[in-house]
Formats: C-alpha cells, sequence, structure tokens
C-alpha cells in the first residue's frame, strides 16, 4: 500500500482547507509538492510567504538581501522591533518555519540578477515578484520564460495595488504588460517619498498567494492575460486586458544586454 504524502497531522492541520471542494485532499496534496521561489520579502513578500506556507506549500525560497529598517514595521509583519538591523532573509525564514514545521524554507541572501537567476530559480514550479525594482522584474520575467513557469506579479502605490500572472500556459509575459524603456533607474515610488497605507501591501500580497494557490491546484480563473487593479480607498476594482504578444516569448539569454536590446521594443 503506498505511504500517505499527508500525515495525520497536516490533516489535522489544514482540515478546514481540505473541505473546500475545488481544494480537497488531491489539492492539498498538490501544495505539499509544491516548490514557490519568493523574490523579495518586504511589505508584498511578507503576506506571499506566511499565507502560502498557511496554505502548505512543500517548499518556499526567500530571496532577499536587505535589512530591516523601523520604517518597515508599518507594513512588513514578518518583522518586529527586536528585528531592526537585522537580515530580512534569515528573519523571514525563521518566521515562516515557526508558523509551519512541514514547509522547508531555502534561503537565498542575495539580489536576483541575471548572471544568478537561472541557477537559483530552475528548480521551481512558480515565481513571485514581490519586488520594488523594475529591472528585477526583467529578469524574473526572462528567466520564466526561458524556464516554461509562471510568474505572479503585485506592485503597490499609495491605495492602489495591481496583481497579475504572466507566462501562463502561453499567455502574455511581463514584457507584453511593460515593455522595457531602456532605463535603469526605475523603481517603485517609494513609501517615504509618496506614503503607503500599511494594509495595501498585506492585501495584495495575500491575493498573490491565492493566484499562486489557484495555479497549484487548478482551480478558479487565473489572472493570465489581465491585470486586476484595485483601490482600497474607494473600493473601486477594474481588470485591464493584456495583449499577447508572441516575439516576447522568445528568449534566448538574460543579460543587461538583452534587456536593452529587444527588437519589439
Amino acid at each position: 500500500m503506498p505511504e500517505e504524502l499527508l500525515s495525520p497531522r497536516e490533516i489535522r492541520r489544514y482540515s478546514r482547507q481540505i473541505m473546500v471542494p475545488e481544494i480537497g485532499q488531491a489539492g492539498q496534496e498538490k501544495l505539499k509538492k509544491a516548490r514557490i521561489a519568493v523574490v523579495g520579502a518586504g511589505g508584498l513578500g511578507c503576506p506571499v510567504l506566511q499565507y502560502l506556507a498557511a496554505a502548505g506549500i512543500g517548499k518556499l525560497a526567500i530571496i532577499e538581501n536587505d535589512f530591516v529598517d523601523e520604517a518597515n514595521l508599518q507594513r512588513q509583519v514578518l518583522y518586529g522591533s527586536a528585528d531592526i538591523g537585522k537580515l530580512k532573509s534569515i528573519i523571514a525564514k525563521n518566521s515562516i518555519e515557526h508558523l509551519n514545521n512541514f514547509t522547508e524554507v531555502e534561503l537565498f541572501n542575495l539580489r536576483l540578477v541575471a548572471a544568478n537567476s537561472l541557477r537559483i530559480l530552475r528548480d521551481f514550479d512558480i515565481v513571485i515578484d514581490a519586488t520594488d525594482n523594475y529591472e528585477t522584474r526583467y529578469v524574473i520575467n526572462d528567466t520564466c520564460v526561458m524556464m516554461g513557469i509562471p510568474m505572479v506579479h503585485g506592485s503597490i502605490y499609495r491605495y492602489e495595488g495591481q496583481v497579475a500572472v504572466f507566462n501562463y500556459k502561453g499567455g502574455p509575459t511581463y514584457r507584453c504588460f511593460n515593455p522595457w524603456t531602456g532605463r535603469y533607474d526605475l523603481k517603485d515610488p517609494d513609501p517615504g517619498s509618496v506614503g503607503l497605507l500599511g494594509v495595501l501591501p498585506g492585501i495584495t500580497g495575500t491575493w498573490m498567494a491565492n493566484e499562486a494557490i489557484k495555479i497549484i491546484t487548478g482551480t478558479g480563473d487565473v489572472l493570465s492575460g489581465k491585470i486586476l487593479v484595485f483601490n482600497i480607498l474607494t473600493n473601486l476594482f477594474r481588470v485591464i486586458n493584456i495583449r499577447n504578444k508572441p516575439e516576447n516569448h522568445v528568449i534566448d539569454t538574460i543579460s543587461s544586454t538583452q534587456i536593452n536590446n529587444r527588437k519589439n521594443i
């Protein structure tokens, strides 16, 4: 008789989730076998990591090289006052392992760049973009396209959040949504200069985790070919369709030259 994938403790732990008809025990087993890499452990990465670990993802990778700052604590909920000045990656790993010791956590205390992305991301089923850096997003996108795996993307600005899934079953890539401009100084607005309501990254990151769970379990309507935009001040939601451009699915190398000289831009 084959050994059960889920232990009795895991079945008890995830019982409310297993009760959901679209998940069931088969879906929970898929979650346990899943391997997800999360790039960034800041405002978006914290809720993504928390809810994926709580859901029972078998393996999570944390890719982050920043330190905890006191101004982070208003929204980066994996960290506390005693963590100021410490590496986010190590604190996040400890927090996730404390949350769910059934989830394996792999740590990459570095910045994801073109030179290391294939080596780091090659063994994962999904890559989650929880970064605030445009250049890194293109590296994530191009790596995912080369490896044929989905990229879950999120971004935030003041009261507005965006969530999308790229490179899913031949769907649009991040380059289809946001073509490269040739600038390397682009970054999401700094909360220190524009302000940010702390719950926004929590809501956005939780939605990103939900998209990853749907992809793994094969349930629901995945945000592929569209981007969800919502405003937590006005409660307005809209979905923007993204046109798929076949030329964005042909990527041979990941480098600054490749980023700068794509023919379709």
